[in-house]
């Protein structure tokens, strides 16, 4: 079942195009993985697919249905989450806080019947390693990134984007990422990760689509994708 699909998305920033003629398919249980070199446009055509920087041209569609140009709170009520490459959370909430937020304002009324247990259950499951009543203003940048995405699965979703989840870890931190992301796929959770780290992506992910300067280069089953010589040369010159 394919539940996310871009045709031709182009994101152009005045002369600059970031995203060029990008077409992409992400099926029902994918661990789909989105690499690349440094400013190859990856983050940017996150963005134009969730809603935080729509696309110039282009469609998206979830699930069938055309969402392209949808604001980011419209796209997660129809089930995409998100984390970020450098998390932006509340300076001065509780970690309990900045997930209930998530948990009230990303979700239909009435669905979660105890937004406090909910974002318990969240911060438990990502492995969070501080008390909950911790500010998030105290957190280095390892544990922000695990509030991040406990507050990306506090809505609920059925897709979720990963920008550089990885990024910063050490050896045993890693092992325990590639964990939860496991987990998260085991709970029915379609994934798309941007990340560097191969190590983590051979380990985890069934597709890739690689991009260049915007555009497509190669997409398919893992081994087939990293294993290209357009890959190769793409990242090592």
């Amino acid at each position: 079942m394919i539940v996310l699909e871009t045709n031709n998305l182009t994101k152009r920033f005045g002369g600059l195009i970031a995203v060029n003629n990008v077409s992409m398919t992400l099926y029902e249980g994918d661990i789909y993985g989105l690499i690349g070199p440094n400013g190859a446009g990856k983050t940017t055509f996150i963005n134009a697919i969730s809603g935080l920087n729509p696309p110039t041209e282009g469609t998206v569609k979830m699930f069938g249905k055309n969402t392209t140009g949808l604001t980011p709170e419209k796209m997660c009520r129809n089930g995409l989450s998100r984390t970020f490459q450098i998390p932006s959370p509340f300076p001065k909430m509780t970690a309990i806080e900045s997930v209930m937020t998530a948990t009230i304002f990303g979700n239909k009324a009435g669905r979660v019947k105890d937004p406090v247990e909910h974002s318990r259950q969240m911060l438990a499951f990502v492995e969070f390693p501080m008390e909950e009543t911790v500010v998030a203003e105290q957190l280095n940048t390892v544990q922000l990134k695990r509030l991040d995405l406990a507050r990306a699965l506090a809505s609920n979703p059925k897709v979720l984007f990963m920008d550089e989840m990885a990024s910063g870890l050490s050896e045993g931190e890693l092992k325990d990422i590639m964990g939860i992301i496991k987990k998260i796929s085991k709970k029915g959770i379609t994934i798309l990760m941007i990340e560097h780290i191969m190590q983590l992506i051979m380990a985890v992910c069934n597709r890739l689509l690689c991009i260049q300067f915007g555009t497509k280069i190669a997409e398919g089953l893992t081994e087939e994708v990293a294993n290209d010589p357009k890959v190769t040369k793409a990242y090592l010159g």
